[in-house]
């Protein structure tokens, strides 16, 4: 799997306040993306896409606490 990070301003993190932060992402060529971001106030997003097409999001704020819990339409839970 190939494997980039990158920067980013101004988006909205999973406890609502607007920053800064990094992207990380890994996709293997073959349909599976795996996308990380790391908010500077302590938050965290994953998105997982998977070769079947269906996507799970994962978010959490920086206190620790669930923020969303989201499932593609085909994933099958």
């Amino acid at each position: 799997m190939t494997g980039t990070r990158t920067a980013f301003t101004d988006l909205l993190a999973p406890c609502g306040r607007k920053g800064g932060g990094e992207h990380f992402v890994e996709e293997d060529g073959d349909g599976l993306l795996i996308r990380d971001d790391y908010f500077d106030c302590g938050c965290r997003r994953i998105r997982h896409e998977y070769h079947d097409g269906s996507i799970h999001v994962h978010a959490t704020r920086h206190d620790g606490r669930r923020a969303t819990d989201e499932f593609g339409p085909d994933h099958g839970c």
